[in-house]
């Protein structure tokens, strides 16, 4: 540590000072954790009552002018708010805020229909055929297509099968349809062109009707002791009379007996040369002796 030189002149000054300001230190440490009193404590009298003012307890009215608090003046300048709700009146709202926007529905334009163009007419014209009505399961049959520009490459076309054709000129025409593709009741198309559809005609159509079938049911057979022959027994479903038959007898005027056997009855249209089979139904008839259909003729054949 460096030694302080007193014969300097500013050294002096320094401790002078630095005496003082430790001095002054303690003065102020003293006053405020000790202080200047004498360390007596003072206490502060409070008024008592008067004997007068216990005796009777009166309360002491105060001064005329007492000193108000600012808390009470300013609660004295308070006044209270009335609200009149009538003579408020709010401006309607711009718009409901419970509605929302819904686009316009736009109306979809309807798909617009190109008129179809006509087609243009077959350069072949087929007028008619004939027959134009037969019946189903009857044999085969000739049929005539008539028109105008058929040519000798033509054929005649039944539901789109080529038929073997006849040529006679250029209005008429022929092919034989077979048995085949009349099995069933139901139009069938007939249209007259050429293999390559270059040339063809406008469709013409042959319906075939379902025959008529025989309205009477087959009952039982009655077989004599002899066997000369069997005798069927059937119903006339119309009017529910009872017929015993022969082979070869007609009955309802156009079904000729042409098979008695235990199964079925068999009977064929006289006019169509169509076969109906019979079968034998269950029932309690016991044939008799009843009237006889139209008998048979010797100069008809049994067979079609």
């Amino acid at each position: 540590m460096q030694q302080i030189d007193l014969n300097k002149p500013g050294e002096k000054k320094k401790l002078i000072i630095a005496g003082s300001l430790g001095l002054a230190m303690l003065l102020v440490l003293y006053y405020v954790f000790i202080g200047f009193d004498s360390g007596t404590p003072t206490t502060t009298a409070r008024p008592q009552a008067s004997p007068s003012q216990q005796r009777t307890g009166v309360t002491p009215q105060r001064p005329n002018n007492p000193t108000v608090s600012p808390d009470v003046q300013t609660a004295a300048n308070i006044s209270p708010i009335y609200y009149d709700p009538s003579s408020y009146n709010a401006p309607e709202a711009r718009r409901n805020i419970f509605a929302y926007y819904e686009p316009p529905v736009v109306a979809k334009p309807a798909p617009s229909t190109p008129t179809p163009t006509p087609e243009p007419p077959p350069p072949v014209l087929l007028a008619s055929v004939s027959p134009s009505n037969v019946y189903a399961r009857t044999g085969d049959f000739k049929l005539e297509a008539a028109g105008d520009k058929f040519t000798p490459d033509m054929r005649i076309y039944v539901d789109g099968r080529e038929l073997p054709t006849s040529y006679k000129n250029p209005q008429q025409v022929s092919a034989t349809i077979p048995a085949s593709f009349i099995v069933n009741p139901g139009a069938r198309n007939i249209v007259v062109r050429t293999a390559d559809n270059r040339l063809f005609s406008n469709q013409q159509v042959v319906n075939v009707a379902a025959p008529p079938t025989p309205n009477f049911s087959y009952i039982g057979i009655i077989s004599p002791a002899n066997r000369i022959a069997d005798i069927a027994v059937v119903e006339d479903k119309s009017n529910k009379n009872v017929l015993n038959v022969l082979k070869g007898d007609v009955i309802g005027g156009r079904f000729r007996v042409t098979s008695i056997s235990d199964k079925e009855l068999v009977l064929t249209d006289t006019s169509l040369k169509i076969k109906h089979s019979l079968a034998k139904t269950e029932g309690d008839k016991s044939p008799g002796a009843l009237s006889r259909p139209t008998p048979r003729v010797d100069s008809e054949d049994d067979e079609p």
